[in-house]
């Protein structure tokens, strides 16, 4: 994407003043007061702060109390801390599931082979000999002339689907962008779809590399129950049920039907693909489902602006994280969510009191923990559904999730590089600190849509999150490389995320003063953050141009 010229022009002048407040005296950022924020959030106390728990109580408690140590304001509705988020939640069991193929029945084992869930509202699924249709990557796009579907019907069958996109495995199509994962790579758009199609059920074959994720991560992140905003007609937007296999098993599944998964892999990536239906196999499955209603909480803090308070610039993390689990290797059931996304957490609650103590900025500064992040972005869903502070007049925001535990490095990366001329403004910052720009350095993972930006921002609020990439620039260089990676191979999302007081705080404080320097700028400013020309934000963004000024 390229800036107009117009739009460069205000962007060239913005960041002047971007920088300039970068050079000017920035807060103190105490690596000590980040490191015992991150502590006590990710206490087993706190039970891995699942939503809808008793645990939830004790973060409200925290987090407000730490917000208005800071000097801010309630920031919810009626002069409350809290905004209440209604949800749906789903607690499967007595999970049953097997194929068919050739009168030979393969069960299938919860949390082994296959991970089942439903966000559908209802006592029982029960499936019965359901016809299989893989569908390849199960997309229809007219933007972009693709349709998997074609005018085969698969109203009442159980459709098998890749994870990502076809451009993941030969970039070179660049039918969806080349590498970079677009939202109809996300499983949530894979689901949303098997709906609006009718089909009983969704199977995703799970595959590490264009997942961008581990088996353990599905088991842990969909056996638990299931959360899912109030809607007006369910059973048009979700199935019943929704599911992920193991590779091997789908391999082995399309063997037994006689068809060669890898050559109908490569097949998925073409327009011309059609759907294959898996003659002669059949899935059953039976589940028993505990729907209850419950209330979480969005966590608001708000700091007035002097002179246009009505005007809001945002900075969010969740609080959120799995909560209570299985058991690891090591008999811990608590997934204590430390750098997911305690971290972040900290940081809001960090950058509240840098604000608090310093000069009111003219705009408002509002700061939102969300709740059920981890349920599928359902707290930032809920507000940008329900926004206490108008949209039309949110500046901007900034989103923080997983912040750097390891070391300074070299690099801030923006996760959606390209949408909006923040990627400027903060570039600015980041390089008054010695540090460069890296746009978006796995744009393979659909980062862009697995986090709280992505509500506000498809919306029309332009947002940003990003946040510490590149080389390590202390030593033990290797020794940091490889603690940052174990993280993602064997603690994200799993009962291992726990705090260390060994962490080295100092990239994250880095991180923490290039979006204080940012917000603060354009909280004193009269500049409005654009989406850049062919953005597919910027629609919904030019229709409320005229409650700007």
């Amino acid at each position: 994407m390229r800036l107009s010229v117009s739009v460069a022009a205000l962007v060239a002048g913005a960041l002047l003043s971007v920088a300039g407040a970068a050079q000017a005296q920035t807060p103190t950022f105490d690596t000590g007061r980040l490191s015992e924020h991150v502590r006590v959030l990710s206490d087993d106390s706190f039970e891995g702060r699942g939503i809808a728990t008793p645990a939830e109580q004790k973060v409200i408690d925290y987090l407000s109390a730490q917000y208005a140590a800071a000097g801010l304001q309630p920031g919810g509705p009626d002069g409350q801390w809290t905004q209440d988020v209604t949800l749906n939640r789903f607690t499967a069991s007595n999970i049953h599931a097997a194929f068919k193929v050739g009168g030979e029945t393969v069960p299938l084992t919860q949390g082994q082979q296959i991970v089942v869930s439903t966000r559908l509202p209802g006592s029982q699924v029960n499936l019965a000999d359901a016809p299989l249709v893989f569908v390849g990557y199960g997309i229809d796009a007219p933007e972009r002339q693709w349709n998997d579907f074609k005018d085969v019907d698969v109203r009442g069958k159980v459709i098998v689907v890749l994870v990502n996109d076809a451009d993941f495995e030969q970039p070179e199509l660049n039918t969806f962008g080349g590498r970079a994962m677009t939202y109809y790579g996300r499983w949530t758009y894979k689901y949303e779809e098997a709906a609006r199609k009718g089909a009983a059920g969704v199977i995703i074959v799970h595959e590490t590399a264009p997942a961008s994720y581990g088996w353990a991560t599905v088991t842990n992140s969909w056996s638990g129950p299931q959360f899912d905003i109030v809607r007006q007609n369910a059973a048009a937007e979700r199935v019943p049920m929704e599911s992920w296999i193991q590779r091997d098993v789908a391999v082995d599944l399309f063997r037994r039907a006689g068809l060669d998964f890898e050559a109908l892999k490569v097949a998925a990536r073409s327009r011309d693909f059609r759907p294959v239906e898996l003659t002669g196999a059949t899935f059953s499955g039976t589940f028993d489902v505990a729907s209850t209603q419950v209330t979480t909480h969005n966590v608001i803090a708000r700091l007035p602006g002097a002179s246009h308070p009505d005007e809001t610039i945002l900075y969010t993390a969740h609080w959120d994280h799995i909560g209570v689990g299985a058991p690891d290797a090591e008999g811990d059931t608590i997934f204590n969510g430390a750098v997911d996304n305690a971290t972040g957490t900290a940081g809001l609650l960090e950058l509240a009191r840098a604000f608090g103590a310093g000069p009111r900025p003219e705009r408002s500064i509002v700061f939102i923990s969300f709740t059920a992040e981890e349920s599928g972005l359902l707290g930032s869903e809920y507000y940008a559904s329900n926004p206490v502070y108008p949209l039309a007049t949110t500046v901007g925001g900034f989103n923080v999730d997983s912040m750097n535990v390891y070391g300074r490095v070299t690099r801030y990366g923006i996760t959606g590089y390209g949408q909006s001329d923040l990627d400027e403004r903060i570039g600015a910052v980041v390089e008054s600190q010695g540090r460069t720009v890296l746009p978006d350095a796995n744009p393979a993972s659909g980062g862009y849509f697995r986090s709280d930006h992505f509500p506000l921002a498809k919306r029309g609020v332009p947002m940003t999150y990003g946040g510490s990439s590149g080389d390590f620039r202390d030593e033990p260089v290797a020794e940091r490389q490889a603690t940052r990676s174990e993280y993602g191979r064997s603690r994200y999302h799993q009962a291992a995320d726990e705090w260390s007081p060994d962490w080295d705080l100092r990239g994250q404080v880095e991180d923490l003063q290039v979006i204080y320097s940012v917000g603060s700028a354009l909280a004193n400013s009269r500049d409005w953050p654009q989406w850049k020309a062919g953005s597919e934000f910027g629609p919904a963004r030019a229709a409320t141009a005229d409650q700007r000024r």
